[in-house]
């Protein structure tokens, strides 16, 4: 099989990630962005990334620039709003699906959980109806049966919430926005467990399932584990680091606050994005994971980054904590996910 990959949407986190996973593997790695756009500061001195900086609509040159790609990493989101996703979630898609057509290769999409609803039982695997009735969680259903449709190759890997690998996550937006102040911000009930994706391990999971592609069928969808963490979890794993750093006295407590929905609900009248995050409020009041059964008995033993460590190095790529020895953040600490 060829080795060459081509990450549409490279800057963002995750295509970031994934650029660098496959490159860790071997991969001849394409990562596209925007013409007018530069790599990422972190990783303009990689030289195994080739950037290319190409209109992902122009299918016909972006395929003869990556002419040699056999997967397509779809790592392409438009902005936080129902009006930004009504409008490029499915054109961006189909974008992808030409490119790929053009280039006789295989789409790797990732998913999320917005495809079920809040009736959704606590486990969640391949075959689990698909009943979201929010604005989002329709748009993720439709974009994958557009794909399963195109007659493409193609194969969805769903995982939950994004951590690690830098900005732009729940992590640093919200939970700790304020932990230099001994305050960690929590938008759900603190013993409600719900589907955590640490990205390094995510995008590993990428690469292996790549490999693989051959023995899919020519539309798949896979489960990717990662972790089922509370809000107290996350203050058992965040209070020690917060120590450590002097934000709390050596026996003192994070403090836990919630996100103030009530009033979030109010200005989502005026603000598109809040609008968009209330209508998915009930992920955090309803507990979830993700069944990996099937991508194991393909991969093998899911790529699987011990809590702590996951929860340290993502931190610590925030500029929040010093990187210990031994723990960086493209690599982890393989096991079984259970």
């Amino acid at each position: 099989m060829s080795s060459t990959v081509l990450i549409l949407g490279a800057r963002g986190r995750f295509g970031l990630a994934a650029a660098r996973a496959f490159a860790d593997a071997g991969w001849r790695v394409l990562a596209q962005m925007r013409p007018g756009t530069r790599p990422p500061a972190e990783a303009a001195g990689d030289a195994r990334i080739e950037w290319l900086a190409a209109n992902l609509q122009d299918s016909t040159a972006l395929a003869g620039a990556a002419a040699g790609a056999s997967v397509l990493v779809h790592a392409v989101n438009p902005a936080y709003t129902h009006r930004a996703w009504k409008a490029q979630a499915l054109p961006l898609l189909e974008a992808t699906i030409q490119i790929a057509r053009l280039l006789g290769a295989t789409v790797m999409l990732p998913g999320n959980v917005y495809n079920f609803g809040v009736d959704m039982p606590a486990v969640l695997n391949e075959d689990t109806p698909q009943e979201a009735r929010t604005v989002k969680g329709q748009i993720r259903i439709g974009m994958e049966e557009h794909l399963r449709r195109s007659g493409v190759r193609g194969v969805v890997i769903r995982a939950g919430d994004f951590f690690g690998s830098g900005r732009g996550s729940w992590l640093d937006l919200v939970l700790a926005k304020d932990l230099r102040r001994g305050v960690l911000t929590y938008p759900g009930p603190q013993d409600v467990g719900t589907a955590w994706a640490y990205l390094p391990d995510l995008a590993r999971t990428f690469v292996a399932v790549a490999a693989r592609r051959g023995q899919l069928r020519p539309f798949e969808r896979l489960h990717f584990r990662g972790h089922q963490a509370t809000g107290q979890q996350w203050l058992d794993a965040i209070t020690p680091l917060a120590r450590e750093q002097g934000w709390l006295q050596p026996e003192a407590a994070l403090k836990l606050r919630h996100l103030p929905w009530p009033l979030m609900r109010v200005g989502a009248w005026l603000l598109p994005t809040w609008a968009a995050l209330v209508e998915m409020r009930y992920l955090w009041d309803t507990p979830h994971t993700l069944d990996n059964t099937r991508l194991q008995a393909l991969i093998g033993d899911e790529p699987h980054t011990p809590w702590p460590v996951a929860v340290r190095t993502a931190l610590a790529d925030l500029g929040l904590l010093a990187h210990r020895a031994g723990v960086t953040s493209g690599m982890g600490v393989s096991r079984a996910a259970g």
